[in-house]
């Protein structure tokens, strides 16, 4: 067999060995696979110590030479993410040497994490990860400091002050939001910055640093999918619309916080949806009050699971085919009825798409995916199962009509067992088994009264819970290069830095591209930050501004994210302190010039440092003060010379000579007009409303005005 290492392993080497073609050392023979044992073995047991200590990092020492690995020691590294990429990463620095760590995650572990997230164990399920992913890789160097934070990196202590602490950040994060936050985080405390993200087989690793490379938000991000509220709630065409209705409207509506839905419904009516369907959807919510009422309830003897049932399925279906006017184009759904369903009588005439000229209709029959009719399964269903090729695993099982309703009522009624135990809201979550039943099953009598394919318990798992394929090897791959770009930024080898595609490519796994410039219409990192401590409860909007601004009048707009606070037709809140416009630690306020002269000076507050006097001054301004870029206007283009050749009718096709340079002269030696009454200036002047003339003698006719 070959000796040559597959195609990771001799990209990564190359790749490796590459990040240290400057500093690393000239090894005087090749490296062996086979084991090397040396007289060491016979080392006294405090040598063995000592030796084990050294060898710890000589690995890390020889390739990256041993000032950046003494520079490593000191490095203070932010990690925000402790998921999939996040345990790979952490354990990389770990043992590259990376001394001073701060792990920062929100999460706590769930089930599902344990096949790729190596770092937690079945007993750390609802523990903190970044708490356990901390502990667990603590014990891989003792040598080294890690700090854990169970919090939010959008919280308002993370402010810029304390992003500046830090030498670099890497980003293993799994949402888009965050991810913009870190990145102009990062760009207004100027902190170089690794971002990565894998999905599937596929992984992306690309390094930011302010004024050198384009940052996160320089190439615009497809945004997350949302669907119209009227489709959601009355008119569902897919299964994803009955998944998002079963999740984020009738879970909340029954058992969460969401009590009416009124703000989704206003927002919907300002957007211009139909009046009429929000009308009858404003009375279906409050109708839920009785039901969210009886499922708390203790004192109740009725079976409120069925009574849910008949008004989400039922009566609320029926309201529906009352507005005639929705179904004049699509197919009206059908209401489920709950007695037929239990008896495995139940069918649905779906009308056909010429029903409209034929009254014809297709009956559609449920059926279970073993072939037996609805809730009548033998007692040998599970060899029956296996010998049609049906998956004995529960979640990836078609589950027939009967057996969904039996799944709602279970789950509906488990669920308002748990609220009269104590809990005050439920809310969706993938690994609870109840909230899941009961979206899977929701959705399902949903798809089945719209005439939708209904979907597995499993893929109702993946769509609800934006579950994205992850792959163990590929976290792996991605982090170890991220630590390769990491150490082309912290070594400042600004040439060496690539951006770093795993793809699906067996010939070619790995693919590299050059750093791009910074866009210069970026609104992130083309503004010019400046930090600015202050007190919010005495300094008001306009001592900052004027204080930033250097006492320079300008007219100016100031905006805090995508709130207006002031222009110059709008001053009232000038004179406001910050603190009562709710803009304080950790927030951005952009000043923008409106004669667009001048570029957007963003200024990020922070408190003022613990020693500083309480008589002192309300704020601190920075030195020098912030000196934005003179904008260059765009020159506006002239518009293009006339041509000299003329433009011909659609119906005819004239060709017309070049003037001559002389006026030519008639036979009486006058000069002669040329013909300027070419058929496109006729043309031209009839769609402007005006009538030119062959001559004096032309006839004007009556609805024609002369000028």
């Amino acid at each position: 067999m070959s000796r040559m290492r597959p195609p990771f392993r001799r990209c990564l080497a190359f790749d490796f060995f590459q990040s240290s073609a400057e500093h690393g050392p000239t090894f005087s023979r090749p490296f062996s696979r086979k084991p090397y044992f040396t007289a060491s073995r016979r080392m006294s047991s405090s040598s063995m110590n000592g030796a084990r200590k050294t060898s710890r990092s000589t690995h890390a020492r020889a390739i990256l030479g041993p000032e950046l690995c003494e520079r490593l020691s000191e490095t203070k590294v932010l990690l925000v993410g402790a998921g999939g990429i996040g345990c790979e990463l952490l354990k990389n620095i770990v043992l590259t040497g990376f001394g001073n760590i701060t792990l920062l995650d929100l999460d706590t572990i769930d089930l599902s994490n344990l096949n790729r997230q190596f770092l937690f164990k079945k007993k750390d399920i609802k523990h903190s990860k970044a708490m356990v992913a901390a502990q667990t890789a603590g014990a891989f160097n003792p040598n080294i400091n890690i700090h854990p934070i169970h919090a939010n990196i959008k919280e308002p202590q993370f402010d810029i002050e304390w992003f500046s602490g830090f030498d670099i950040v890497l980003n293993a994060l799994d949402n888009l939001d965050a991810r913009r936050h870190v990145n102009k985080m990062c760009m207004a405390a100027g902190v170089p910055l690794v971002e990565s993200g894998t999905a599937g087989y596929l992984g992306q690793v690309q390094p930011l640093l302010k004024d050198r490379t384009e940052c996160f938000d320089c190439v615009p991000k497809p945004t997350p999918t949302t669907f119209p509220v009227c489709t959601i709630r009355s008119t569902p065409s897919q299964p994803i619309h009955c998944i998002v209705w079963a999740k984020s409207y009738l879970l909340p509506q029954l058992f969460g916080e969401d009590e009416d839905g009124t703000d989704e419904l206003d927002e919907a009516e300002k957007q211009g949806e139909n009046a009429e369907e929000i009308a009858a959807l404003r009375k279906e919510a409050l109708a839920y009050k009785a039901v969210r009422s009886a499922l708390r309830s203790a004192q109740t003897t009725e079976d409120v699971a069925q009574r849910v049932f008949k008004k989400v399925f039922h009566s609320d279906i029926l309201n529906l085919l009352s507005m005639s006017d929705m179904w004049r184009a699509r197919a009206a759904p059908t209401p489920l009825d709950f007695s037929a369903i239990r008896e495995g009588r139940f069918s649905i005439q779906r009308p056909s798409s010429s029903s409209t000229t034929t009254g014809s209709a297709q009956i559609i029959h449920f059926q279970p995916a073993n072939g037996h009719t609805n809730g009548k399964f033998p007692s040998t269903s599970s060899s029956s199962s296996s010998s049609n090729g049906v998956s004995g695993l529960r979640d990836q099982r078609a589950l027939s009509l009967h057996d969904t309703l039996e799944l709602f009522l279970s789950s509906t009624n488990r669920l308002a067992e748990r609220l009269r135990k104590g809990e005050d809201t439920i809310s969706f979550d993938k690994d609870d088994d109840d909230t899941l039943d009961f979206v899977t099953a929701a959705a399902n009598l949903r798809s089945a009264a719209y005439y939708i394919d209904r979907k597995t318990r499993w893929e109702i798992k993946e769509m609800a819970g934006n579950i994205i394929p992850a792959i163990a090897t590929t976290n792996a791959i991605i982090s170890g290069l991220i630590v390769l770009q990491a150490v082309h930024l912290l070594r400042k080898s600004y040439a060496q830095l690539r951006n770093v595609h795993v793809q699906f490519k067996p010939t070619n796994p790995l693919s590299t591209s050059t750093m791009c410039p910074p866009n210069p219409k970026c609104g992130v990192c083309r503004d010019t930050y400046t930090k600015v401590l202050c007190d919010p409860a005495r300094v008001t909007l306009s001592e900052l501004v004027d204080g930033v601004l250097g006492g320079e009048k300008r007219e100016v707009s100031v905006y805090e994210d995508k709130r207006v606070l002031s222009d110059p037709d709008w001053d009232d809140n000038l004179e406001r302190t910050l603190e009562s416009l709710n803009v304080g630690r950790g927030k951005f306020l952009a000043i923008v010039d409106e004669e667009e002269e001048w570029g957007t000076i963003v200024v990020a507050l922070s408190v003022l440092p613990p020693n500083h006097p309480s008589d002192g001054p309300a704020y601190i301004l920075p030195s020098p003060l912030p000196s934005p870029p003179r904008l260059e206007k765009e020159q506006s283009t002239p518009p293009p010379a006339p041509s000299r050749k003329r433009s011909a009718p659609d119906d005819e096709i004239v060709e017309v000579g070049p003037f001559a340079k002389r006026a030519k002269t008639d036979t009486n030696g006058a000069a002669s007009i040329p013909d300027i009454a070419s058929p496109s200036k006729r043309r031209r002047l009839e769609e402007d409303g005006l009538l030119m003339l062959s001559s004096k003698d032309d006839k004007i006719e009556d609805d024609v005005i002369e000028i």
